[in-house]
């Protein structure tokens, strides 16, 4: 039965045309709008199983079932390799009906403008792990200017090189030797990671620019502070490195207080480009005790709430917009969530993050389909 499939119903900022939602890959839910109505599936988790695409093919014919027509399109991610991307190919040449792709952070600051029925232009901060962007690279740290169905990207992180391509996301020391030698030390990776038998490896990859291609991701930078501050060099599950460096700061400043922001910790350039590097340089430096440990992760959390409030800021006054929607599962980090409402809110900035969902992948579906929705509309 469908309700059994059903873990949020979301009311719209207004009616919208029945779309059909397949979602991404982490996460992944789908979701179907009816009017002034969003049904946002439970999870099947990540599609990387073939249970978990056989059930989210189910649910997207349970779906469908809940249409007293067909959709008038179905809507996916940007990414062409996904279960889901790849499955609603499929269903929409059996239905004839339009296929939209949506790009996926455009998605994650859409599902928060539909949960706070913002029908009117925002700023969208979507900081993740990672989402094909627009120009085919992988984005994760990105400014966006939108309205409905349109969207564009004003501004983005610093990128870092991925030292092995996926593998970096899940071995922070990675990310750490990139920051190693972005900043002219690769010399220094092998006797820094004597631990990892890669590492002299990976120091002849980044100096050759060998496998490493290069993402805007905030999760990877979350996953170079945590590396450089040996919190966590290989990953056991999802997200630890960031956990951990989140922890580490939560300990510091329920003791100590928010400590000040490092000065000259960030650069924005006239092209919007937030660069962090000054602020991971902090961090190279080796930390005799946990108590160091704790209060340079304080510090590098300080440091980035600072830097996104002064993108927003200078944002706000080049667009004349100062509406800030913030999506992505960077902001499952209570840190940086609570902190940045509460600067923003003092700056004047009016800032919209996930309250009935979660900011992470499971809401990508509920922000394909209203992007969608606004675009067949204009259609």
């Amino acid at each position: 039965m469908l309700e059994d499939c059903i873990e949020h119903i979301m009311r719209l900022p207004r009616n919208a045309s029945p779309i059909l939602a397949m979602g991404a890959w982490f996460n992944n839910t789908l979701c179907i709008t009816l009017q002034d109505d969003a049904y946002i599936s439970r999870t099947v988790g990540h599609l990387d199983t073939p249970d978990a695409c056989r059930e989210h093919e189910k649910i997207a014919w349970q779906l469908l079932d809940k249409l007293s027509e067909k959709p008038h399109a179905i809507a996916h991610d940007l990414h062409p390799d996904f279960h889901s991307s790849r499955f609603a190919a499929q269903l929409a040449a059996a239905l004839d009906v339009p296929l939209v792709a949506v790009q996926h952070h455009h998605a994650h600051v859409a599902a928060i403008c539909a949960e706070h029925q913002l029908d009117e232009p925002v700023l969208g901060l979507a900081l993740d792990g990672i989402g094909l962007g627009a120009d085919g690279t992988a984005w994760g740290g990105e400014l966006l200017s939108m309205h409905g169905a349109e969207y564009q990207r004003i501004g983005h992180l610093r990128p870092l090189p991925l030292a092995g391509g996926d593998r970096a996301a899940k071995e922070p020391w990675r990310m750490a030797a990139a920051v190693l030698h972005e900043i002219g030390h690769n010399n220094t990776v092998k006797q820094r990671f004597a631990n990892q038998p890669a590492a002299a490896t990976v120091a002849t990859m980044l100096q050759q620019d060998f496998n490493c291609p290069r993402t805007s991701s905030m999760g990877r930078m979350f996953d170079a502070a945590a590396g450089l501050l040996d919190l966590c060099q290989i990953m056991q599950f999802d997200s630890q490195a960031a956990i951990a460096l989140e922890q580490a700061a939560t300990r510091y400043i329920n003791t100590y207080g928010w400590p000040p922001a490092l000065q000259n910790g960030w650069e924005i350039t006239q092209n919007g480009v937030l660069n962090l590097l000054p602020t991971l340089v902090y961090l190279v430096d080796d930390r005799d005790t946990a108590h160091d440990v704790e209060q340079s992760a304080a510090i590098f959390h300080a440091t980035l709430i600072a830097a996104l409030l002064e993108w927003l800021q200078r944002a706000s006054q080049h667009t004349g917009i100062n509406m800030i929607a913030c999506g992505g599962g960077c902001f499952f980090n209570r840190l940086l969530s609570t902190e940045l409402r509460t600067q923003c809110r003092k700056a004047g900035l009016t800032i919209f993050t996930a309250q009935a969902i979660a900011p992470g992948d499971s809401a990508i579906a509920l922000g394909q389909a209203w992007v969608a929705a606004q675009l067949i509309y204009k259609i």
